[in-house]
């Protein structure tokens, strides 16, 4: 394996498989099963996931929510998909810890930096939840941080894209997909891969992202195994 500690970021999106919102189970299966392929090759994996398929504080802020208020509400949803991962991956016999930015004693731990690095050194999945705990913040930052704090080699994002291109491959047939680019490139072509904050914390701190298309089965393992699928990004 080219990486002997990952952290994984998915979209809550990525959960609602063919439905409107909410969470698909067939998908969760899916994920899971791509995610012990891994497993079982020992590599040590951290799981960031958005809380986009029940409520984004944007989305609510936008029809004049308080926007703190909203963002609270999107690291509770975080949470519920977090729950729901862990069910899923040990369902398939791994071991698994949900630790939380906010504190939820009741459902998961508090995070804390050491022993989120000891559950990832027993190989036990941690599924970080609720963001950073601080509103204004997207959960691509809390990967980037979270992936930084207990030293990470590498972040991949999970998407439906199988990697970057020169524009929106879904609405230009003819868009460009990029193997590798710099951190400097992506800034200057105006590439969305992810919010500014977490792109430039990444950047300052040398942490590779690849970008890649999770709902392809065996990609996962493929970029872990240092193939050329999806697009690195690197300094």
């Amino acid at each position: 394996m080219k990486y002997n500690r990952i952290l994984l970021k998915l979209s809550g999106e990525a959960l609602m498989g063919d439905n409107q919102y909410g969470i698909d189970p067939k998908r969760l299966a899916e994920y899971a099963a791509e995610i012990k392929q891994i497993h079982d090759k020992g590599i040590q994996i951290a799981i960031v996931i958005g809380g986009g398929n029940i409520f984004r504080g944007v989305a609510g802020a936008s029809n004049g929510m308080d926007r703190v208020q909203g963002d609270y509400m999107g690291m509770l949803a975080t949470v519920i998909n977090g729950m729901a991962l862990q069910g899923a991956l040990e369902a398939t016999g791994m071991q698994t810890r949900l630790q939380t930015a906010l504190k939820i004693e009741a459902i998961a731990e508090p995070y804390i930096k050491r022993r989120a690095v000891r559950h990832l050194e027993k190989n036990r999945i941690v599924i970080f939840g609720a963001g950073t705990g601080n509103p204004y913040f997207t959960t691509d930052t809390a990967a980037v941080l979270r992936g930084i704090e207990v030293d990470c080699d590498v972040i991949l994002k999970g998407t439906r894209v199988d990697g970057v291109y020169d524009s929106d491959p879904e609405k230009n047939a003819n868009a460009i997909k990029f193997d590798n680019i710099s951190f400097d490139d992506v800034l200057s072509k105006g590439l969305n891969i992810m919010d500014t904050t977490a792109f430039t914390l990444s950047q300052e701190n040398k942490l590779p992202i690849i970008v890649f298309d999770m709902n392809k089965p065996g990609n996962l393992l493929k970029v872990c195994e240092g193939q050329n699928v999806g697009t690195t990004v690197n300094i």
